[in-house]
């Protein structure tokens, strides 16, 4: 994630990206194609895969993606792609030609883009010259779940209030102990929708032991897996106990990366 906030996307040559796995460019790498979508600002795009979600990003939105740039002459110059794992960034904070694109986009979409110089780098670093990506929205972390108000019908809940649901499994195993240390990707909002805290937000995932946070998060993360990623819903005496902020039921998207004993 550093790499496309500090470089403001992209700017680093290939020969600087030790270690990425190339990837063959697209057939119609050299020129948009006849069936591309033009906007006013000379952006080019193609949707290679229709989204899931139904909500386009906006400037001041975070996103989470998947990328591979190859200048018109084929050769690749970033790929998250390559690197195994998607980046996230804010939108504006990224050249206007990727930003563009991602506005025409909706989580879980796949579009390809020819970006023109002038929205570009404008021939003032490399690469120069027009870029084309293909890029993967797969969701907006900053953005509330629909069901952030209240557990869904499908949601279980514990003895002592915390509901929880399951959005991806991960690979089985063992659940961490109280004693554990974990490292994990989350993202809080309050029950209106505003988010308070992200891992996912800073690119850093979190580490800390399972007995030394809210109890509604030590008794949660003991029903997860190595791999799982949970929403909880956790009532304000499994939290802050209406002590401190944030006040009121805390909704959090919990991914569980590592469990350290």
């Amino acid at each position: 994630m550093r790499s496309l906030f500090f470089v403001v996307l992209f700017a680093a040559a290939l020969s600087a990206q030790t270690g990425l796995r190339l990837l063959p460019p697209p057939p119609d790498v050299a020129a948009p194609p006849a069936d591309a979508k033009k906007t006013t600002s000379g952006l080019a795009t193609k949707m290679l895969q229709p989204g899931t979600g139904q909500d386009h990003p906006t400037k001041d939105d975070v996103v989470r993606v998947n990328y591979t740039g190859w200048t018109t002459d084929g050769k690749m110059f970033d790929s998250s792609m390559s690197r195994g794992k998607p980046d996230t960034f804010s939108i504006n904070r990224i050249i206007p030609g990727f930003a563009e694109t991602l506005q025409l986009m909706v989580p879980g979409e796949r579009r390809r883009a020819w970006i023109p110089e002038s929205l570009a780098y404008k021939g003032q670093r490399e690469p120069k010259g027009m870029l084309v990506f293909e890029i993967e929205l797969i969701d907006l972390p900053n953005r509330p779940p629909e069901d952030v108000k209240a557990p869904p019908s499908d949601a279980k809940q514990t003895p002592s209030g915390v509901s929880y649901k399951v959005l991806r499994e991960g690979t089985g195993g063992r659940h961490p102990k109280p004693s554990s240390s974990v490292t994990v990707h989350y993202t809080g909002w309050t029950t209106d929708g505003k988010m308070f805290d992200s891992s996912v937000v800073r690119g850093q995932p979190a580490t800390f032991a399972v007995d030394q946070v809210i109890l509604g998060w030590t008794e949660g993360l003991q029903l997860m897996f190595e791999g799982d990623r949970v929403r909880f819903w956790i009532p304000e005496n499994m939290a802050y106990k209406g002590q401190s902020a944030p006040y009121g039921m805390l909704v959090f998207d919990v991914e569980l990366i590592k469990i350290s004993q």
